[in-house]
C-alpha cells in the first residue's frame, strides 16, 4: 500500500478506483455507456472535486490557520510560512479557477438544455466568480508578498512595515470569501430543487 504514502499517488488511485466502480455500475445497472451524459457528469465531477479543494482550504485558512499563525513567534513563522503557504495557496487558487471554469461550462450546458434552477445556480455562480476574483486579485498577490518577505526575514532582511497591511488585506478578502461561501453553497446545491 505504498501509494497511500504519497498524496498524488493516492489521488491517482482514487481516479482509477472511480473508473473501475463506474464500469461495475454500468455493468450491473444495465445503463449503456452511450446512454449517459458523460460531458455533464465529468464536468460536475470536476466542479465538485475542485470546489471541495478550494472551499476546504478556504475553511482551513479561516477556521484554523489564521489563528494558528497568530500564535507563532517570529522565528517559527519564518519557518512555517515559506514551507506551508506556497503549496496551500497553489492548491487554493488553482482549485478556485478550475471550480469556476467547470461551473461555467456546466451551467452553459444545463441552461442550454432547459435545466431547472437556472436562477439559483446563477446566484451561486456569481458569488463563486466574485470569490475567485478575490483569490486572484487580492488574496494571492498579498500572500505572495508576505511569503517573499518572510523568506527574506529568515535570511536576515527586516520585514517591510507594510507587511502587516498585506496580511490584513488578505485576511479580510479571505473572510469575505468565507462569508460568501455560505450562501454560494446553498444556491449551488439548491438549483436542482427549485422547479
Amino acid at each position: 500500500m505504498k501509494f497511500l504514502e504519497d498524496p498524488m499517488q493516492t489521488m491517482g488511485a482514487g481516479f482509477a478506483l472511480a473508473v473501475v466502480l463506474i464500469a461495475v455500475y454500468l455493468g450491473i445497472s444495465g445503463v449503456g455507456a452511450g446512454e449517459a451524459d458523460w460531458v455533464g457528469m465529468i464536468m460536475r465531477w470536476i466542479h465538485f472535486l475542485a470546489g471541495i479543494t478550494w472551499i476546504g482550504l478556504l475553511y482551513f485558512f479561516n477556521l484554523i490557520n489564521a489563528a494558528f499563525l497568530k500564535s507563532l513567534d517570529g522565528p517559527t513563522k519564518n519557518i512555517v510560512i515559506p514551507k506551508l503557504m506556497p503549496s496551500a495557496l497553489n492548491w487554493f487558487r488553482h482549485g478556485a479557477t478550475v471550480t469556476v471554469l467547470a461551473g461555467i461550462v456546466l451551467y452553459a450546458k444545463l441552461y442550454s438544455q432547459g435545466g431547472t434552477g437556472a436562477y439559483a445556480l446563477a446566484i451561486g455562480g456569481l458569488l463563486g466568480i466574485i470569490m475567485m476574483g478575490n483569490v486572484h486579485g487580492i488574496i494571492w498577490p498579498n500572500q505572495k508578498k508576505i511569503i517573499a518577505a518572510v523568506a527574506a526575514a529568515a535570511q536576515g532582511t527586516p520585514a517591510p512595515p507594510e507587511m502587516a497591511q498585506w496580511g490584513r488585506t488578505a485576511l479580510l478578502a479571505s473572510r469575505v470569501n468565507f462569508l460568501l461561501s455560505i450562501p454560494m453553497l446553498f444556491f449551488m446545491g439548491a438549483g436542482s430543487h427549485f422547479k
